[in-house]
């Protein structure tokens, strides 16, 4: 299943599996204008850390190839890459990925294409690299036996250009029939859990269920869960970690009874800039998504919400940082 791909077709679009569709529909959205990819980050038809990078790249690239058929000026190239790269505040990996295609636009767009393309290449081997590093860890740590996994928000596939980061240790796991059953947190407030997670589990025909977020400390002390899986949007150097709203209150349950707590994401998720989570801006989203559903009023009109799009977990309740390359012990003070 690919997230995000280029067609060639028309002379050149992006093609965004719809997660705004899931799990009713895996509908294709055609993506012809800068303008219109901004529209779908921010309405999350394309979403997930590492898919936001690539599409930044490929984003770019759409706008090299306008800018040479229509004559752009500069400053009309600045604004439009400027826009893209700051149309999701927290995923550190949007201006990763607009930042190193950036840097080949004098090249030409077939230059900054190939770039996206080798980025999107490059992610699914590292999702693989991911998979197996944090499954090889679990194992030396859990024992070889049959694991029950709890997940927050979507890790899978979807976020990522194939396979995924934290799902894509759990794909890892049940491949070496070492999956008991996964339990998927809803997520809310777009339940990106049970809308995503679930429909990829069910895909991959991984036994699971889906609990309430509220239900995740429940399931924590009541020893149903061994080990804690989830991605991440932005990592600080000494290990701080945001990810979805939510994950905090599972880290801090997961602590409390010794379960072990991974944050599973690549490098390209490590922002060695910053010192700690302090200094990660986080996303706020609409009044709507917290008080309709599906188009209803669920809370009396002109209700205000507090709706961060995520939060952020100190490094002390992080048990590991799995990346593409290595395991980092963030809870026994190693840094990034």
């Amino acid at each position: 299943m690919r997230t995000i791909a280029w067609r060639e077709e028309n002379g050149g679009f992006i093609q965004l599996l719809d997660q705004r569709r899931l799990p009713e529909s895996a509908t294709q959205l055609d993506v012809t204008s800068n303008e219109e990819l901004i529209n779908a980050i921010q309405n999350l038809a394309v979403r997930g850390a590492p898919a936001l990078g690539v599409a930044g790249a490929l984003g770019v690239a759409l706008i090299a190839h306008r800018a040479e058929s229509e004559s752009w000026s500069k400053d009309d190239i600045e604004r439009a890459i400027s826009q893209l790269r700051e149309a999701r505040p927290t995923a550190v990996n949007l201006a990763w990925g607009v930042d190193l295609a950036k840097g080949q636009f004098t090249n030409g767009p077939a230059a900054v294409l190939k770039l996206a393309l080798k980025l999107a290449e490059d992610d699914a081997k590292s999702c693989r690299e991911m998979g197996r590093i944090g499954a090889d860890y679990l194992i030396e740590k859990l024992g070889k036996k049959k694991l029950r996994i709890l997940t927050h928000c979507n890790t899978g596939a979807l976020a990522t250009t194939e396979w995924g980061t934290a799902l894509g240790v759990v794909r890892e796991l049940h491949s070496r029939k070492l999956i008991e059953e996964v339990f998927a947190d809803e997520t809310r407030p777009l339940l990106q859990g049970s809308r995503l997670t679930a429909w990829e589990l069910a895909q991959a025909g991984i036994p699971y269920r889906i609990l309430p977020d509220g239900a995740a400390a429940s399931a924590l002390f009541s020893g149903l869960i061994d080990a804690v899986l989830i991605g991440a949007d932005r990592i600080a150097r000494n290990g701080d970690s945001a990810n979805k709203i939510g994950s905090l209150s599972v880290a801090v349950a997961a602590s409390q009874v010794a379960v072990p707590f991974l944050v599973v994401a690549p490098e390209s998720t490590v922002d060695r800039n910053i010192e700690s989570g302090e200094h990660i801006e986080i996303e706020f989203r609409s009044d709507s998504e917290v008080t309709t559903f599906a188009g209803v009023n669920i809370a009396p009109a002109g209700s205000e919400t507090y709706n961060p799009a995520f939060d952020v977990t100190p490094a002390r309740y992080i048990t590991a940082v799995v990346t593409d390359k290595k395991v980092y012990r963030v809870k026994d003070g190693e840094a990034l």
